[in-house]
């Protein structure tokens, strides 16, 4: 009597297995860290580094995905071949959110404090008047002068027409259009404080508004600072260029 021997199925090949667990990961890692920010459970940093992560998983995903795509070219219907995909989907789409996320501005400088007046930049509130500065250094880093004048030369202070009082009134209807939290208004020095929060990472950037008369008229500077961060990506500039906008003057 003979014995029949069974064919074992064949294996999942180890990149597939890879690119399979890690196209698994990536994106889970990245949502895991986003609810944590979202419930007050991590600081928004610590769901910056969450994304870090995930990102490095979903390159090694992308590389083990393209090698498997590549071990098993001669057998599209076996083993393996889905993970590939899965692994080259889930690298592909953390690199599209993460340049996305870059924004057009010039990331790759270490500043991360913005204002139209490098001479004589708006100033924050005191802390007694914002407890969020309490603590920190809210004082214009001198080394970003000549950066913030090079990169951004289009940032300008905004000439209005206004008397220094409606300019002001304006102001606070533009910041609040803009959706910005404003911590602290002083009609009398013409400044008002606000804070914006990103709505992925919950990052806080701090901004101050000064209106100035200007003969008959207004000048408006303004200042965009992040919290946390060597480089904000361009973020506070764009802020300014947008506030310059609605304002409309």
């Amino acid at each position: 009597m003979s014995e029949t021997s069974e064919t074992p199925p064949p294996t999942m090949p180890k990149v597939a297995q890879l690119a399979s667990r890690l196209g698994t990961f990536a994106p889970a890692c990245a949502i895991f860290g986003l609810l944590l920010v979202h419930v007050g459970f991590i600081p928004p940093l610590g769901a910056f580094m969450f994304f870090q992560i995930a990102l490095l998983c979903g390159l090694l995903a992308l590389g083990f995905g393209i090698a498997t795509v590549i071990v098993t070219r001669k057998d599209p219907e076996g083993p393996g071949r889905s993970a590939g995909w899965l692994g080259m989907a889930a690298g592909a789409l953390m690199l599209t959110i993460t340049v996305a996320g870059m924004g057009d501005g010039p990331g790759g400088h270490p500043i991360n404090d913005i204002t139209t007046d490098l001479d004589d930049p708006p100033v924050f509130a005191e802390p007694s008047e914002v407890t969020d500065f309490s603590g920190r250094d809210m004082s214009y880093p001198p080394d970003f002068v000549e950066i913030v004048r090079s990169l951004y030369a289009d940032l300008r202070p905004v000439q209005d027409s206004r008397a220094p009082q409606d300019a002001y009134a304006h102001a606070i209807s533009t910041a609040e259009q803009l959706g910005w939290e404003i911590v602290h208004r002083d009609p009398q020095a013409g400044t008002i404080n606000a804070r914006e929060t990103s709505i992925v990472f919950k990052f806080v950037d701090d901004i101050v508004v000064r209106i100035r008369p200007d003969g008959s008229g207004s000048v408006i500077d303004l200042r965009s600072k992040s919290r946390v961060g060597k480089s904000d990506l361009g973020a506070n500039a764009e802020r300014i260029r947008g506030f310059v906008t609605a304002y409309g003057a």
